[in-house]
């Protein structure tokens, strides 16, 4: 399961479908529908929260709202807690001052496996990310110091 720190606009096609379906997994591990998957730690992350549904919500409303920019159709009816049409933030998810902290050291490590993992996948994507100065973040998480977080288990 991964769960991108990243902003879905840098993934690849395959990236952003596969973010999808593992949120989605996610989102029904935190509901407690499916035994699977339960201890998986980048769940840790969304569990810290008032209202970890409401959070996973927001995070599958942004891959959404970017597969809907690139011409896809993800059915957002599948999103248990989305945010409010006028963009407030509901149900105790975090609001827009309040996202989820993530490391700039996980935020490399990730930049660093996409950037791999885009190079196999999509060339000329790759080429285009790595032209960058770095990557922007999902808008529900905010960059903070530090290294690799505690529940990271890539590249470890």
């Amino acid at each position: 399961m991964r769960l991108w720190s990243l902003h879905p606009r840098h993934l690849d096609r395959p990236g952003l479908t596969g973010c999808w379906r593992e949120s989605l997994l996610a989102q029904a591990v935190l509901a407690g529908r499916t035994a699977g998957y339960r201890s998986h730690p980048q769940l840790e992350r969304f569990r810290a929260q008032d209202d970890p549904l409401a959070a996973v919500g927001i995070y599958l409303e942004a891959l959404a709202e970017e597969a809907t920019e690139r011409g896809y159709r993800f059915d957002r009816t599948r999103i248990d807690h989305r945010p409010s049409a006028d963009g407030e933030q509901r149900d105790g998810a975090p609001s827009a001052d309040g996202r989820i902290p993530v490391t700039t050291g996980q935020v490399a490590l990730e930049w660093e496996h996409l950037l791999l993992k885009l190079s196999a996948r999509d060339p000329e994507r790759c080429e285009r990310e790595s032209a960058r100065t770095g990557p922007e973040l999902h808008p529900l998480f905010v960059a903070v110091p530090g290294d690799v977080e505690s529940w990271e288990r890539a590249g470890r």
